[in-house]
Order: C-alpha cells, then sequence, then structure tokens
C-alpha cells in the first residue's frame, strides 16, 4: 500500500512556490490627485495598516454618494442670484437717489403689478394667496 501511494506521488509533479490566486483583479481605474493628496491617501492607509490600493477599495465601498444639485434645485439658485442681483441694484440706487425716491417708486411699482394681476384675473379666476 505505502509503495502504491509513493508511486503515485512520484508522477504527480509540483512546481512549488503559492499556488495560483482563483480570484485575480485585473481591472484598473486611473485616478489623478495632487501630491497633497496622494500623501494623505497614503497616510491614511498607512494608519489603518493597509496598502493604499486596499484602503482605496474599502473607502469606495463605504462611501456615501451624494448627487450633485438636481435641476430644480439649480433653478432656485439662479432665482437667488437674479434676486441678489436685483437687491444690489436697488441698494445702489437708493445710495444715489435717496430712500425718500426708493420707497415712492416701489409704492409705484406695486400699484402697477396690482392692477396687471388685476387684469389677469378679472375673468373669475381666483390668484393663488401668498
Amino acid at each position: 500500500m505505502k509503495s502504491e501511494v509513493a508511486i503515485v506521488k512520484k508522477n504527480i509533479k509540483h512546481k512549488g512556490g503559492r499556488p495560483p490566486k482563483t480570484i485575480i483583479r485585473n481591472e484598473l481605474i486611473a485616478v489623478r490627485l495632487f501630491p497633497a493628496e496622494k500623501k494623505e491617501i497614503e497616510a491614511k492607509a498607512e494608519k489603518a495598516g493597509l496598502n493604499p490600493s486596499e484602503w482605496f477599495r474599502i473607502a469606495a465601498k463605504k462611501a456615501k454618494v451624494v448627487p450633485r444639485l438636481s435641476a430644480e434645485e439649480t433653478r432656485y439658485l439662479r432665482m437667488l442670484s437674479g434676486m441678489a442681483n436685483n437687491l444690489n441694484q436697488l441698494t445702489k440706487l437708493a445710495h444715489s437717489k435717496g430712500l425718500q425716491y426708493m420707497a415712492q417708486a416701489c409704492i409705484m411699482l406695486l400699484e402697477k403689478v396690482a392692477l396687471i394681476i388685476e387684469k389677469l384675473f378679472k375673468d373669475g379666476r381666483e390668484a393663488d394667496q401668498w
């Protein structure tokens, strides 16, 4: 029995070394970094006891993705920007013409807006109450 096992073992050639990996990482993502970013990642990886590649993999899996602004949010930001521009223009005008002039101009403008709204809704429709 022992001799049969010895004969079988002699026929099997062992290459030696590490056995081949069953799962091979062969996909690559190239990331461009500033030198400071690279050093920061390397320091964090070293602190965690990992190499930078493994640290990056773990960080990517645990990362929370925050979407960019939606189309509606972008529209709101543009509106706010326009309002800020208008406010700056009114402030500049108030400084040059005086506050009394601005108050009268605003009252006249509000009256015109009220008339336009009245004309728009004179067919019986109701305006939204703000």
